[in-house]
């Protein structure tokens, strides 16, 4: 098992409230009125009140070629990458002492909203002072399930590793996909839905001697479970187009929760021989609003269960990857009692689903 021991995030520059996104939107959106008219409240009915962003709000009204969104994204993602690594490190909220760069085994850098070769990892290693033996494990196009998945990649090369430290840093500047001229609903939908975010977790070994640098009672990770539906690639990704990443958001999703995600959550909790009430509450992606109520319909739950999904959602968005990683963070903060249960969930392109459970411990 391997628990994860601290969780820091770095919030961009840029905050916009989601009446001055709509009103943004609603004039530079390629649409006639009317239409326009009919598409607003996907807005309003978002459950989302702000978002950050790493460009400011005239960088949406201008065209940008792919060569200038990416340049931007390797200028931001570095940079937000490392102040989240440096709060991840230092926290004193989770932390009794700080963990040293050198103490990092792997680093698992998950990313879908650019591209870099040398992968990102590599720029970070060279901004602190990380071990030259690091084992780099980039991980590309996960999109949404991201978080989830570097997660449980870094969970399962602590099994085989467990007297090393493993660490997890997510990256989504979904701003710079934004496609001016792309008329299509998906493109729409995805800005009332979608913001910025960046976030690094740690991950101790059982057999690490970092354990003791932990404060309070954290998430151990007890099982990992992965699944993905074939022929379902239309549901969610981006398309390459000239400018740059379109994206793909079929309005089938939250109809997926009901069916694909509701088969592998209730295998998994057989194999674990748990119910839906043995957790506590659930660190659930939230996809969107309709996405978290279709799991609480799956589970027969409440939303008190998901607060820190709506939470999450509400402040900052759809972040892609990281956002599970931010509700992580808030459940942590809190006081949470020895022996509770948590289940950790993301749905991503593929179309796949990712499942951690979590065990907080001493």
């Amino acid at each position: 098992m391997s628990v994860i021991g601290s969780v820091g995030t770095s919030l961009p520059q840029f905050a916009m409230n989601q009446k001055e996104i709509q009103t943004l939107v609603e004039h530079i959106f390629p649409r006639p009125e009317r239409e326009l008219k009919r598409l607003l409240p996907v807005f309003e009915n978002a459950a989302v009140e702000q978002r950050q962003f790493v460009v400011p709000k005239t960088w949406f009204t201008e065209q940008h070629s792919f060569v200038e969104r990416n340049h931007v994204y390797q200028e931001e993602a570095l940079k937000h990458s490392v102040s989240a690594i440096d709060a991840c490190l230092n926290s004193e909220d989770f932390l009794g002492r700080s963990i040293p760069y050198e103490a990092i085994d792997s680093i698992f850098f998950v990313s879908s909203t650019g591209i870099a070769t040398p992968s990102l990892d590599a720029r970070i290693i060279n901004e602190r002072e990380f071990r030259e033996d690091i084992r780099r494990i980039p991980l590309w196009g996960l999109g949404c399930a991201g978080g989830a998945s570097g997660l449980a990649r870094a969970h399962e090369w602590l099994t085989a590793n467990p007297a090393c430290v493993a660490l997890v840093v997510s990256v989504e500047l979904c701003s710079l996909t934004f496609q001016k001229d792309d008329d299509r609903k998906s493109n729409f939908i995805g800005t009332a839905l979608f913001g910025d975010g960046i976030a690094a977790a740690i991950l101790i070994g059982e057999d690490s001697p970092y354990q003791a640098y932990r404060k309070k009672a954290a998430p151990r990770i007890v099982k990992v479970d992965s699944r993905i539906k074939k022929a379902s690639l239309d549901v969610m990704g981006w398309e390459i187009a000239h400018h740059g990443f379109e994206v793909i958001f079929a309005k089938s999703i939250p109809r997926l929760v009901d069916t694909f995600w509701k088969d592998h959550v209730f295998s998994f909790l057989k194999r674990q021989k748990t119910e839906e009430s043995d957790y506590a509450f659930y660190v659930a992606h939230p996809g969107g609003k309709k996405v978290l109520q279709s799991i609480e319909e799956v589970l027969q739950i409440n939303d008190k269960k998901l607060y820190y999904s709506y939470e999450v959602l509400k402040r900052h968005g759809n972040m892609s990857s990281a956002t599970v990683l931010y509700i992580l963070k808030k459940w942590m903060e809190e006081d949470i009692g020895i022996g509770e249960r948590s289940l950790l969930s993301a749905l991503g392109p593929g179309f796949s689903s990712e499942l951690v459970e979590l065990v907080w411990s001493s």
